[in-house]
């Protein structure tokens, strides 16, 4: 009996499961918007926060437990320099999911997971890059 386990296990092995949830976060960090499937995405939320919030402690210690769970500098570098400093006065809720669609593969539900400011931080980028159009547009 499952009575009160918390936790999906994906039909994994703990430790390959471990590996996708790392996966799933890494990407999420790097790229800010992820897509996958419903389940996966409230499984790495849980954790993302737990890492997001260790990234707002910002000190040394908090830093190497980031590191023990995602192994890549570059990313934890990009958390602790631009991301944790966007919600220093949050006590959590820096995600959210968005439900897509279903997939036409196997109909498992999809979700996007994304950062609460996503859009305020997309935008800037977009007007930059009409900017930069319209440059080469009056050059030409």
């Amino acid at each position: 009996m499952r009575h009160r386990v918390d936790g999906k296990l994906f039909g994994r092995p703990a430790n390959q499961r471990k590996a996708l949830l790392r996966g799933v976060v890494s990407s999420l960090l790097e790229h800010q918007r992820i897509e996958t499937t419903l389940m996966k995405a409230k499984a790495a939320r849980k954790i993302a926060e737990k890492i997001i919030t260790l990234g707002i402690r910002g000190d040394l210690h908090a830093k190497r437990l980031a590191l023990s769970y995602i192994p890549n500098r570059n990313v934890i570098a990009k958390l602790f320099s631009e991301i944790a400093p966007r919600f220093n006065g949050r006590n959590g809720g820096y995600l959210r999911i968005v439900k897509t669609r279903q997939r036409v593969n196997d109909g498992s539900e999809m979700a996007i997971l994304e950062f609460i400011d996503y859009e305020a931080i997309k935008k800037p980028k977009e007007k930059k890059k009409a900017k930069e159009k319209e440059k080469e547009e009056k050059k030409s």
